[in-house]
């Protein structure tokens, strides 16, 4: 069975200086908004300010003909930035939501967030993340794959010497008080003789799931998220051993649509990465996204109270025309969303696939979240301290 329905998250349409559409039926507002853009980073003025002058001197004088005036165009784009912000991301109740990205009811709404890794969450939302929690709805985290061979053997080293100590301080003399100090000296003996390149026995791969559990759930309770609303589905696709994955099946599918089924979310968010360079978040998200065509097909009826909202990772961010809800960070907040990734200590200095960028996964996000907040206060909209970005995914 093939599953492509990533091929759907198409980009809005980008301007090009160097090819401009040659006719003014093929302007759309959404080129003639990317245009704006462009012209107001090109001169650095917000979009409001932006003159007929400066659109002729661009030789973009087809928009204020299409549109009356840089005025009128003008005001109707940062209009569309302005409705795009909300300090509100599962929806304000009791009150106008005619403007506002999402909806006013239900109040509280059921939420999945899912994250491939079990860090994601908190690295790529973790802001709106804590202010759905806050704000008093029902938040579920799924995490969809272990993460384990995402730790290295040091974290396994430092995890069995506690677990040996403990069992030599607390530990008894019945059956099971032997099967540490075995355990403890085979998987010693394993990483003492493991080759470069030599994939994890099973028993390893195992525990550096749950170092990554551990850190997942430790996050999670600083988000006052209940250990209840916590879901490990660590997908069979990941489970390679390797980077290098298996095929995405029925089975990844079915565990989604599991929770899916059990939950009935009336928001759902997920990962639309798709610069992850091992490919886990494409797969994670194309399990989630057939699970719901699936339920689509079988007329499932909460599905039509239910949104889905994608957000994107350490790797990339949405580019402005893209965006759809952006959701402002106080420098509390932000705080907070650093403290939060930091429970994840393994993937810290010693994760083994941080990539190229030497930035820790907590500073690629507060830069990405205070690049955003630059730039809506660049053209012109409120000044936050850092903003987390959303796109609608049409179900």
């Amino acid at each position: 069975m093939q599953f492509n329905l990533t091929s759907k998250i198409t980009s809005a349409e980008r301007f090009n200086p160097e090819a401009r559409p040659t006719s003014p039926d093929q302007w759309t507002l959404g080129l003639a908004f990317s245009a704006a853009v462009w012209l107001s980073q090109k001169l650095n003025k917000p979009i409001l300010k932006i003159t007929n002058a400066d659109y002729e001197e661009a030789g973009l004088r087809v928009l204020t003909d299409i549109y009356g005036s840089a005025y009128d165009l003008n005001i109707r784009l940062f209009n569309h930035l302005q409705h795009t912000i909300t300090g509100w991301p599962g929806g304000k109740p009791n009150a106008d939501d005619t403007h506002r990205p999402e909806r006013a009811t239900p109040f509280p709404k059921r939420v999945i967030v899912f994250s491939p890794h079990p860090d994601d969450d908190v690295i790529s939302m973790g802001g709106t993340l804590n202010r759905l929690v806050r704000q008093g709805h029902e938040v579920h985290v799924a995490y969809e794959t272990s993460g384990n061979i995402a730790v290295n053997d040091e974290e396994v080293t430092r995890f069995m010497h506690f677990i040996n100590g403990f069992n030599q301080l607390f530990g008894n003399n019945n059956a099971m008080g032997g099967v540490i100090p075995a355990k403890y000296q085979e998987i010693k003996k394993f990483l003492k003789e493991k080759r470069a390149g030599e994939m994890d026995n099973r028993d390893v791969l195992t525990i550096k799931g749950l170092i990554r559990r551990g850190e997942a759930r430790l996050a999670s309770s600083f988000n006052n998220i209940p250990l209840s609303r916590v879901h490990f589905l660590d997908l069979p696709f990941y489970e390679s051993g390797r980077v290098e994955k298996l095929p995405m099946t029925q089975a990844d599918v079915d565990i989604v649509a599991k929770l899916i089924e059990e939950v009935k979310p009336h928001q759902i968010f997920v990962a639309a990465d798709l610069a992850d360079p091992h490919g886990t978040h494409r797969k994670c998200t194309e399990a989630v996204l057939a699970a719901l065509a699936q339920a689509k097909e079988r007329g499932e009826s909460w599905l039509a109270d239910c949104r889905v909202w994608m957000y994107r990772g350490a790797w990339a961010e949405w580019p402005i025309e893209d965006i759809e809800m952006c959701v402002p960070i106080s420098p509390e907040e932000l705080l907070q969303k650093r403290n939060a990734i930091l429970k994840h200590s393994s993937q810290m200095e010693s994760a083994p696939y941080l990539g190229n960028d030497s930035r820790l996964f907590w500073q690629r996000a507060e830069d990405r979240n205070r690049a955003t907040a630059r730039l809506y206060d660049a053209l012109g909209l409120a000044s936050y301290e850092a903003m987390e970005a959303f796109r609608e995914y049409h179900i």
